[in-house]
């Protein structure tokens, strides 16, 4: 990492990282919730059409609806927080003084391997 703090112009940086954890942890309680409300609900289906499993196998399907709900919400939420961690907070910290900052993308830096569209701009 070529960054430095613009203050100390330390190049000791590290990265916060709030919004990756935060958006991490509150989709993946939503997933849960939102897989186990949709495992029940299906399980509830199936004991009124009269499927034979029992609720053994209820149970199992909240649980793993549960864990899947989970899996998916915490990715969405990884995703949205690496986002705001890049473009709406302060994702840098200087380890030697503790500033706060965020570093603006160098036009210069864009992959140029990529031929500009032939398509006009509307």
């Amino acid at each position: 990492m070529s960054e430095q703090c613009p203050r100390c112009l330390s190049p000791r940086i590290g990265r916060n990282n709030y919004g990756k954890k935060t958006a991490g942890v509150i989709g993946a309680a939503a997933g849960v919730y939102g897989g186990y409300a949709s495992a029940i609900a299906g399980a509830r289906t199936g004991a009124v059409v009269g499927a034979m499993a029992g609720p053994v196998s209820g149970i199992g399907g909240a649980v793993i609806g549960g864990l899947l709900g989970g899996v998916t919400g915490v990715s969405a939420g990884i995703i949205l927080g690496d986002v705001l961690d890049e473009v709406v907070l302060d994702n840098y910290r200087c380890l030697e003084c503790g500033h706060s900052f965020s570093i603006e993308p160098d036009p210069e830096d864009e992959d140029s391997s990529n031929p500009p569209s032939q398509f006009p701009k509307e």
